[in-house]
């Protein structure tokens, strides 16, 4: 389903008068899939997935976290894990994995499964630049990433801008760059200049650029804002909403289905 992401925002298609994008990743596994594996693998089994999600908890955009489904690629794939590791080099790890030739492909096409399917626009998400070019270069066996220089953030950038005019699917509404790292600051703030390789494959696309923190999510170049709802809220908290242009949820695992359904009520 194609739309661009002003118009989401101004017509959500829930009906809602501010337009909620839920990323369902650890409350859907818990509740739809039980527990089990989630079907990266086969992208007609994902996008039934995905579609439950959407018929459960009625998001304004479906969220496809493909930085999730290479993660599950390298844990499956012994031979692309150590692939990352054949040269010591800064950014060897990270351009390795992007330039795989069948994990990319699959990415592709389960992306554009997904987008046929949705019964709402599509959101990316993917790891910021930066944070994908830590976490891979510690996967190879490196270690922590200590020898950071101001051209590694626009290096890696540039390695992802690549990858991403391999994707190329016409119906994504906005790449979000997850920033959140579980690590606690220990990579720097780089500003939105850092990411201009990346910003000219979504201006191209005509996709918006995201950049996700753990307050929300802040849209590059368009002064829009998407706050976080509290975790508390879906708990059945009596907490306040913030005040956004949208909003974003992550509901936790362990929320109980007949609250968050309740709560949901309460966006409408």
């Amino acid at each position: 389903m194609a739309m661009d992401f002003a118009s989401l925002l101004s017509a959500p298609p829930s009906g809602r008068p501010t337009a909620l994008i839920v990323d369902h990743q650890h409350y859907a596994r818990a509740v739809i899939l039980q527990g089990r594996p989630v079907p990266w693998t086969d992208p007609v089994a994902f996008a039934q997935y995905a579609g439950q999600a959407q018929g459960l908890l009625r998001s304004d955009a479906t969220l496809l976290d493909l930085g999730a489904y290479y993660d599950d690629a390298l844990a499956r794939q012994d031979t692309l894990r150590a692939a990352l590791s054949a040269r010591p080099r800064t950014g060897y790890a990270l351009r390795t994995l992007l330039a795989h030739e069948p994990t990319a492909v699959a990415a592709a096409e389960l992306t554009e499964i997904v987008a046929q399917t949705s019964a709402a626009p599509l959101v990316v998400q993917i790891p910021s630049p930066l944070l994908w070019l830590a976490r891979t270069h510690e996967l190879s066996g490196a270690g922590p990433l200590t020898d950071l220089n101001a051209d590694h953030p626009e290096t890696a950038a540039m390695y992802v801008a690549d990858w991403l005019r391999r994707l190329a699917a016409p119906s994504v509404s906005m790449l979000l760059l997850d920033e959140r790292d579980p690590r606690s600051g220990r990579l720097p703030q780089v500003d939105d200049s850092v990411h201009t390789p990346v910003g000219n494959v979504t201006d191209h696309y005509r996709w918006a650029l995201g950049r996700r923190t753990g307050h929300g999510v802040r849209v590059v170049g368009a002064g829009l804002t998407g706050p976080r709802i509290p975790q508390e809220f879906w708990h059945g908290a009596g907490v306040a909403l913030p005040s956004g242009d949208f909003l974003l949820a992550d509901i936790p695992a362990d929320a109980a289905p007949e609250t968050v359904l309740a709560q949901l009520t309460k966006l409408n």
